[in-house]
């Protein structure tokens, strides 16, 4: 979350207006360097002969409107959940499972908690409802739908300040509030509202510490990379000046978690889950950590608390990490491969390179210059017969080096700073959503971009109290956009033609112009 604000107020320095050429029957093409995609051409503005057909699913920021728009742009189904809502996933038969934010949890603030599950039939009706958010617990950022239809689920898990000392945090990196550990749920439904836990996995159970030899899980985090050192991050930062608090809450902006009691909560900041049923595996992105993980999720519950158990043998031990090697003190800054990255994920069966990862990294790390820019990465893991994943012999995990790289040629114009996602199609190319713009495009393997659009739709979602939510600075921002080939089992047999008429587009008015006294 540090991490992100520090990003949040670079890119807003950074986010100057350049022209860019038009191309004759299609909008002036958006300006380069603009994160948040602010007072720019919207809609379609490219598409080309010989796309795959198929559809774009999002959800509408500020809203509980999932969206799938056709090719051309035009809007042609909706699904509406409760409150706003996040990412949305489509089953077989036509609905979709979205998060939804809890409108009353407590402690937590920003981070991406949602706290709320729902599936939306094509017709609209909520067919299940789930809830987790309170005091301690609360769900956030992503989901990954199980064959069973069993869903795991990201949870914030707070544990005090006394519980973290015990596990062997350092004081001087820990709010007094107590930190936000996170943990994997898997959720059987039940009934239309509710579901039980019938698996779950916690980080607390697979934390290694040199810092007091007096406390648990004391070692040498270098023999232990299939750990998580408990001590990595930076010394809390002061708490904001009253001054500041004021000028948040005058702008309409969050104002918890700022201050000594809770600064510096959300520790690792898990933000993507995904699901291998042929490997029976989980991979994890945490971007506070610049990694990805993998899970053995064929153990129970008691072996994924140990280091035995599951077809691997290692119960819930990290079986690979990949990113940035620091962590487990295994290479320098040098080595480090990923930047507050988002959207881990194998590419699926059936499409090109099944079975490696994707991964969506915000932030390039190790630059020639001072500016940062995105790229997507295909990854090759180091799997092995067992399902383990090899090191290398000085200790790391490989690849040194992706199997594939997008960037933008001019590097600077592909920046998204957090949020965002990419994912592979089944005709190689590779579907991109920088989130912080609402930007959709898709890319040949030769980086080539095909089709494009930005997101012109924003809701009017308003605070409890009924006033208007601050829309800046991400006025069209969305965290997760799919891809929906025509073939998918939940469009076959419907007809779908743009909505008419359709939805209003929202157009952000332009500051006023200053004047000058004589």
């Amino acid at each position: 979350m540090r991490r992100t604000i520090l990003f949040l107020l670079t890119a807003l320095s950074l986010a100057g207006l350049s022209q860019c050429s038009e191309k004759p029957g299609t909008p002036a093409a958006p300006p380069g360097r603009n994160m948040f995609g602010r007072f720019v051409p919207r809609g379609l503005i490219k598409t080309s002969e010989g796309l795959a057909p198929g559809y774009v699913m999002y959800v509408v920021p500020g809203s509980g409107s999932t969206y799938l728009v056709d090719r051309d742009g035009q809007v042609v189904h909706e699904w509406k959940a409760s409150f706003s809502a996040f990412f949305p996933y489509l089953m077989d038969d036509g609905s979709v499972y979205v998060g939804v934010n809890d409108p009353d949890f407590a402690v937590f603030n920003d981070a991406g908690p949602y706290g709320r599950i729902q599936r939306i039939s094509w017709e609209g009706k909520i067919l299940w409802s789930y809830e987790l958010a309170n005091d301690s617990l609360i769900l956030h950022h992503d989901i990954a739908i199980k064959p069973n239809g069993n869903i795991l689920a990201l949870v914030y898990e707070v544990i005090s300040y006394d519980e973290a000392m015990a596990l062997g945090r350092a004081p001087h990196l820990t709010p007094l509030s107590g930190p936000w550990m996170e943990k994997v749920i898997e959720i059987e439904p039940e009934g239309e509202r509710g579901g039980k836990i019938v698996w779950e996995w916690r980080l607390a159970d697979h934390l290694i510490q040199d810092w007091d030899q007096a406390k648990a899980n004391y070692g040498d985090p270098a023999l232990h990379p299939e750990r998580v050192d408990y001590n990595l991050g930076d010394t809390i930062p002061a708490p904001i000046s009253l001054d500041s608090l004021e000028a948040l809450r005058a702008a309409g902006r969050d104002e918890l978690n700022q201050t000594r009691y809770s600064l510096g909560s959300d520790l690792y900041h898990f933000n993507a889950i995904n699901y291998n049923p042929a490997l029976g595996q989980i991979a994890i992105s945490s971007p506070e950590m610049s990694e990805i993980f993998i899970l053995d999720q064929s153990t129970t519950t008691e072996e994924a608390a140990s280091h035995h158990g599951g077809k691997s043998g290692r119960g819930g031990d990290l079986l690979y990490r990949w990113g940035n090697p620091q962590n487990y003190r295994h290479g320098d800054s040098t080595a480090q491969k990923l930047l507050y990255q988002h959207d881990v994920r194998w590419i699926e069966p059936g499409k090109p390179g099944a079975g490696r990862l994707t991964v969506f990294n915000n932030n390039a790390p190790n630059l020639p210059d001072s500016v940062s820019y995105s790229t997507v990465l295909e990854i090759e893991t180091p799997l092995q017969a067992d399902g383990t994943y090899r090191q290398e012999p000085d200790g790391h995990f490989g690849p040194d080096a992706p199997s594939w790289r997008y960037m933008a040629p001019d590097t600077l114009s592909f920046y998204a700073s957090f949020i965002s996602g990419a994912h592979r199609m089944e005709n190689g190319n590779t579907f991109i959503n920088a989130g912080t713009a609402g930007r959709f495009f898709e890319v040949t393997p030769a980086g080539e971009i095909v089709w494009e659009y930005w997101n012109p739709y924003r809701g009017q979602e308003r605070q409890l109290n009924g006033d208007p939510m601050n829309i800046m600075p991400m006025v069209y921002w969305v965290f997760r956009a799919t891809f929906v080939p025509v073939n998918h089992p939940a469009l076959s047999g419907r007809e779908l033609e743009p909505m008419d008429p359709q939805p209003e587009p929202f157009v952000m008015q332009p500051p006023p112009e200053k004047t000058t006294k004589d």
